[in-house]
């Protein structure tokens, strides 16, 4: 019996330091979740973020909205797609708008092919304006042309709570709105390395930011582009299976122990 309580006083010793020591190292604690910390990277104590996102240019398979305007409605009727019976949505703009194809061009009414690949949205709207008015319209008529995208189109893979393709309707979004559209990132969510996944025209890279760390705001990643992928990795403390709270995770412990010393009188019994 004196041998069975020296044991069992020996078991219960190790189960706790074993305990604590789980606790802290496997629980979700805020510096894991809490985004856009002072980590010591930036040198003021009020951060000015200046805009490090570059115009963003057209790329293939982009859809283009392009709006024509004249004093004489009608004369520019023929460039203006009609939505009235599908909406000015995603699915609309799929069918009415202009989609830039393999050679980087778009077929615009009257002109035909316009090259688009590369260039900013301001800079397709002069391109357009300068070709009507050279083969269709004088200065008189007093066009004026709008060219958007038809929506910032990302997706986003890993532990966010909202997976698959995401579109918002704004000309620039950061990576937190972004994340916050697709329902936030979940507690398990690796937040001090979110992988981009990036178009550029030589092919795909993946970039690294760390949204727990407010330097992130000076990245030039900060701002998403359209057809960004964002993954998110699980921790580690996920594959581990421990809870996101030191309640959970002592949960956890204390029903593996109860079933060690369970087995252990059942055995000892047989």
């Amino acid at each position: 019996m004196v041998n069975l309580l020296a044991y069992m006083l020996k078991q219960f010793a190790f189960f706790t330091l074993f305990a604590i020591t789980l606790v802290s190292t496997s629980c979700i604690t805020n510096k894991d979740v809490v985004y856009l910390q002072d980590k010591g990277t930036v040198i003021s104590d009020s951060l000015q973020i200046q805009a490090l996102a570059k115009p963003y240019r057209v790329q293939i398979n982009d859809i283009l909205s392009i709006d024509v305007k004249a004093l004489d409605k009608e004369l520019v009727e023929i460039f203006n797609p009609t939505t009235n019976d599908i909406g000015n949505t995603q699915q609309a703009l799929y069918f009415t708008g202009f989609t830039v194809d393999l050679h980087g061009n778009i077929e615009f009414p009257i002109l035909g092919e316009i090259n688009v690949l590369g260039f900013t949205v301001e800079e397709i709207e002069d391109k357009v304006k300068h070709e009507l008015l050279q083969q269709y319209f004088k200065e008189t008529a007093q066009i004026f042309v709008t060219v958007k995208l038809a929506g910032l189109k990302y997706t986003t893979v890993g532990e966010v709570v909202s997976k698959g393709v995401q579109v918002i309707y704004q000309d620039r979004v950061n990576i937190i709105e972004a994340i916050a559209n697709a329902g936030d990132i979940q507690q398990t969510g690796d937040r001090t390395d979110v992988l981009i996944v990036r178009q550029y025209p030589g092919g795909q890279k993946i970039h690294h930011i760390d949204l727990t760390d407010i330097a992130a705001m000076k990245s030039e990643f900060y701002y998403i582009q359209p057809n960004d992928i964002i993954m998110v990795k699980p921790l580690k403390r996920k594959s581990l299976g421990a809870g996101e709270t030191a309640t959970q995770t002592l949960t956890t412990i204390a029903s593996l122990f109860s079933v060690v010393i369970s087995t252990y009188f059942l055995v000892k019994n047989l």
